[in-house]
């Protein structure tokens, strides 16, 4: 490997990127233990935050792109090491040295996809609305009760443009004055900006906002969690604050002020599944249940490793667009879990989840089977 600075200036670029914390690691290990890697394979996250104690860092591993970002280590740690800010602040270094070795090496058109079109999937910006052809769907116009941000997945993913109609149905319904944005809609930017890439995530955030402030936007509903917490807990970063709301929060309020009446019955046992960047990171781990029992005839089962401890399923901080052996997938392991709660549906929140969970689905033995489905979908079909 090329040597790009000096160890001592290693360290120096490490913490002005974000990483200082590494410094109070005593190397106890408990981040091993918890990490999900270790279920599927052998990983150190306490290795990769000794090599940047000492500068030892090297750009082009594989090793510094394994982190999900799920929050798991950071929560357990004694000593109040942040290693997702640690590896963030690594991978600021391989991005601007365009450094992608691998599997991780999809970044680069995803990059290129975001700088170009707006979105990571490759899909023309002009396209973005498309999945609200023939639906009631609007522009938003100020004044409006709220703004729909769809997001990327749910704009241009074939499987996740059903979770959007679902949602613009139940909206609907619930005689809710919303609009989208459509064309003037950019990705939000959270996984690109755990990718390192901290230029494209202030682009692509300046974007939105300018966006938001031009239409007049006072409140913004998410499908996402990713959204979620971007708009709420970084995009403040440029000193604007806009009311954020998750759509199960939404339709939680809806469901209790009777403006959605939820009258057929759903005879199915389902379990929950907590997506990182809903529970661990933003702490919403009851409205989603809930929610799910407002269902008439829905019988809610807990899988092992439920709200706090939910298993990740391997998508956080741009893990989704990089390559993942089928060994190592860890949405596996979560479709197992379901599959032994006794449930019949796998519900969850997240188009990351849901994307990873329906590959995993395919791939289940004769005998099992398990229907993933965003919550929005449940409820549509209890209307």
């Amino acid at each position: 490997m090329e040597t790009v600075a000096p160890e001592q200036e290693i360290i120096e670029v490490i913490k002005e990127k974000g990483g200082d914390s590494f410094k109070y690691c005593y190397q106890c290990g408990l981040c091993d233990v918890v990490c999900p890697w270790n279920r599927v394979r052998v990983f150190s996250m306490r290795k990769i935050i000794r090599q940047a104690t000492f500068g030892l860092t090297e750009i082009d591993q594989e090793e510094i792109w394994r982190c999900t970002s799920c929050k798991t280590c950071v929560d357990r740690c004694p000593r109040g090491v942040d290693q997702i800010h640690a590896g963030v602040a690594l991978r600021k270094l391989a991005a601007e040295y365009d450094v992608y070795p691998g599997n991780v090496a999809p970044i680069s058109k995803v990059v290129a996809s975001l700088t170009s079109e707006g979105n990571s999937l490759g899909g023309d910006r002009e396209q973005r609305a498309e999945w609200a052809k023939g639906l009631a769907v609007k522009p938003y116009a100020e004044g409006m009760e709220l703004l729909y941000f769809t997001g990327c997945y749910l704009s241009y993913d074939p499987r996740m443009r059903k979770v959007a109609a679902a949602t613009a149905a139940l909206l609907n319904k619930a005689g809710v004055d919303f609009g989208i944005l459509g064309s003037k809609e950019s990705c939000c930017g959270e996984s690109i900006r755990k990718t390192g890439n901290e230029e494209l995530f202030k682009r692509l955030a300046k974007e939105n906002i300018k966006a938001f402030i031009d239409q007049g936007v006072k409140k913004v509903l998410v499908s996402s969690p990713h959204c979620y917490h971007s708009f709420k807990n970084e995009y403040p970063e440029f000193m604007v604050n806009f009311e954020v709301v998750f759509i199960s929060q939404y339709l939680g309020e809806l469901v209790k002020a009777g403006r959605l009446k939820l009258t057929k019955e759903y005879s199915r046992k389902v379990t929950y599944h907590d997506p990182c960047y809903l529970g661990r990171h933003n702490g919403l781990y009851d409205e989603p249940r809930e929610l799910l029992k407002m269902v008439p005839g829905l019988e809610l089962r807990e899988m092992a490793d439920s709200r706090e401890k939910s298993l990740c399923c391997g998508g956080g901080a741009g893990r989704i667009w990089m390559e993942t052996p089928k060994e190592d997938r860890f949405s596996d392991l979560r479709l197992g879990q379901a599959v032994r709660s006794g449930a019949e549906v796998l519900a969850t929140s997240c188009p990351y989840c849901i994307t990873n969970f329906t590959d995993s689905s395919l791939d289940l033995p004769e005998g099992e089977a398990m229907e993933v489905k965003d919550i929005t979908e449940i409820l549509l079909e209890v209307l």
